[in-house]
């Protein structure tokens, strides 16, 4: 009987405990359990908004596609800038890769303000930004002097990436059609001093070298 009072009285001071302690810290136990609720919520929320446009931009991508295959070029385009400035990695870069194959945008300002915001306002992985890098300075490589040249292409062809003998041979041909062949030169043999580069750009350096001398 002893035994049944003393847990009895153990149980009621544990509970005293508990009520006080309750009574205490209520506020902060009541402004914890809304902060794990509306957390969950605004999380569960994201991810379902975040969903839900990711869907919404596949969608406008298909339909972009259709009005082009259907030869409805302004619609398309319409629809390819929205989906470009959505600031999606993924959609915003195939978007504007279908404008520039397709030449959907003729205003060259434009095309390069559309360059210079995909590369600011998007996180990319490493290949697809010096991808992007590089089909910038190939639009511009026609209209920008030197200086401009080197700085676009300088990210590619101070670092190992798979876009660096494309630069490096963009850099060649550049020079060689201003007629400097000294500098088309030294890009052509950097493209060849490049270890296990791919034959065809090996034959290309070679190609444009042997006509470098013969000049």
């Amino acid at each position: 009987m002893n035994q049944n009072l003393l847990e009895t009285q153990y149980d009621v001071t544990e509970k005293s405990k508990l009520k006080r302690f309750y009574q205490s810290n209520k506020i902060l136990i009541l402004s914890s359990i809304i902060f794990i609720i509306v957390t969950l919520s605004s999380v569960t929320f994201y991810l379902n908004f975040k969903e839900k446009k990711i869907i919404n931009l596949s969608n406008s991508y298909i339909n972009a596609k259709v009005y082009l295959e259907n030869n409805e070029i302004d619609k398309a385009t319409n629809i390819l800038k929205e989906i470009i400035f959505s600031n999606n990695e993924t959609y915003s870069t195939l978007a504007f890769f279908i404008i520039l194959n397709e030449n959907l945008i003729q205003d060259q300002k434009e095309l390069l303000n559309i360059f210079d915001h995909i590369l600011k306002e998007n996180k990319f992985e490493k290949e697809i930004k010096d991808l992007l890098i590089f089909k910038k300075a190939l639009f511009e490589s026609d209209s920008i002097d030197e200086v401009k040249m080197l700085d676009s292409l300088n990210p590619l062809i101070n670092k190992d990436s798979i876009w660096k003998p494309h630069a490096l041979l963009l850099l060649g041909d550049y020079f060689s059609s201003k007629n400097e062949y000294l500098k088309a030169k030294d890009f052509y043999i950097q493209t060849l001093s490049l270890k296990n580069l791919q034959r065809e750009f090996y034959e290309y350096a070679r190609s444009r070298l042997t006509l470098i001398l013969d000049e």
